[in-house]
């Protein structure tokens, strides 16, 4: 089993939005791939409400049964219309892939 998780902090303003709705509706997205993405096993998205330190807004929890399952998941179409807005509202982003 793949386990990929990736953290995200945003922008304060981008895409006609500030930094909390952009983060719900990065939630939403990412969310709506569960029904939408055949080799997704798992997913769970969640933001931010301690203010940690470093921050992080968002963060996504996924799990694929292989690597290429995550590989047919990175390219999916509905995953790329997701990539697009969060490369509008991300300003940096964190990942790690390993396996179990």
């Amino acid at each position: 089993m793949i386990k990929h998780i990736v953290m995200w902090t945003l922008k304060d303003e981008a895409a006609g939005a500030g930094r909390a709705d952009n983060a719900r509706k990065m939630k939403d997205m990412l969310e709506a791939l569960a029904g939408l993405v055949p080799c997704l096993s798992k997913i769970e998205v969640g933001i931010d409400v301690f203010a940690a330190s470093p921050a992080c807004d968002v963060l996504l929890y996924s799990e694929f049964a292989t690597r290429a399952d995550l590989d047919a998941y990175q390219v999916h179409p509905e995953h790329q219309k997701v990539v697009a807005f969060v490369k509008q509202v991300a300003a940096s982003r964190s990942v790690v892939d390993y396996e179990i």
